[in-house]
């Protein structure tokens, strides 16, 4: 039998660089966070959300849930932390924009590709998945473009701590690249329709929005390491908290597993459309999409910690925290 060990380690989960700051949970009633939600991400102090329904990102207080900020961008889905500022992609007019964290100014806005949609942080630079096929790479300092890659049709985006990680959601496969200089490693299997995408401190993990299944890799080689099945289609995001590894589905659940041998730990209840999902140090974070608000739970045993922001939530299109095509 496998021994669980805890990954002493920063966290990079779903291609955001999370700093492992504790908070001290406490539920609340915060304002809205927003319709529409998709991309989450933890600064060390706070919690982002990309709000796509209403062209704003929401940044709210980890400690107490609690109201800090809103501010406007275009059309935002993806959003990562770099350790000063917020990068957000913004899928309808093909740019990238960076705020400061310690106030939401626009610090400014950047050319990628068509369509993008996630984003990642490697330490120095910043990738973009474009959905239209390519991925940008620019200077986290000063938003230059370093490079363009082309992949199949990235979507979700993960950093190792040495290699890129890519999502095509239209092939089946997860595409490896050296972050040094964009290299292609190789292009490995998976399932259905893969989305969220997610490096534990040894392995990669990919939901499989199409399927009923997560899908596990060796991060060293991409060979399959294991499928799980989860008994519903619609998995979305995927987060890792140095022990587990936890997925939201379109069914408004998020499953836990256990990193070390995937044994599924249990499936909490949510309500909603959770999609996006973020690790703070000590609490589980999942964006619903269906009604603008956003959970809070305790990692170790998934208690329900508080909901924030509560909204109508009104389609206006397929991009907008709903199940990419």
């Amino acid at each position: 039998m496998k021994k669980c060990t805890r990954i002493g380690i920063f966290l990079l989960i779903s291609g955001i660089l999370l700093l492992q700051v504790l908070a001290t949970p406490a539920p609340a009633n915060a304002a809205c966070a927003g319709a529409t939600l998709y991309g989450i991400a933890f600064d060390g102090a706070n919690i982002w959300v990309a709000n796509s329904g209403n062209n704003t990102v929401t940044k709210i207080r980890a400690s107490d849930g609690s109201l800090v900020g809103t501010y406007a961008v275009s059309k935002p889905w993806g959003i990562a932390f770099d350790g000063s500022n917020l990068w957000v992609t913004n899928y309808d007019s093909n740019t990238v924009t960076k705020l400061d964290a310690s106030d939401g100014s626009v610090i400014g806005t950047y050319i990628t590709g068509a369509s993008p949609t996630g984003v990642a942080f490697d330490g120095v630079n910043i990738w973009v998945a474009n959905a239209s096929g390519t991925l940008t790479k620019l200077k986290a300092c000063d938003g230059s473009l370093v490079g363009t890659y082309h992949v199949d049709s990235p979507w979700g985006i993960a950093f190792d701590g040495a290699y890129i990680w890519v999502t095509n959601h239209e092939n089946k496969s997860v595409t490896k690249l050296r972050a040094r200089d964009g290299c292609q490693i190789g292009t490995y299997k998976v399932d259905t329709n893969p989305v969220g995408i997610a490096f534990d401190g040894a392995t990669i993990w990919v939901a499989n929005n199409g399927s009923k299944t997560v899908t596990r890799l060796s991060a060293g080689d991409g060979s399959l390491i294991h499928k799980y099945k989860i008994g519903y289609r619609g998995s979305f995001g995927v987060s890792s908290d140095g022990t587990n590894v936890w997925v939201t589905n379109s069914n408004g659940t998020v499953t836990k597993f256990r990193a070390c041998d995937g044994c599924l730990v249990w499936t909490y209840a949510l309500g909603g459309y959770p999609t996006g999902v973020a690790f703070d140090g000590s609490n589980i974070w999942a964006a619903n999409a269906s009604d603008g608000s956003v959970t809070q739970l305790r990692a170790s045993d998934g208690s329900l910690l508080g909901t924030y922001g509560t909204v109508s939530y009104s389609p206006n299109g397929a991009l907008n925290g709903q199940t990419p095509k």
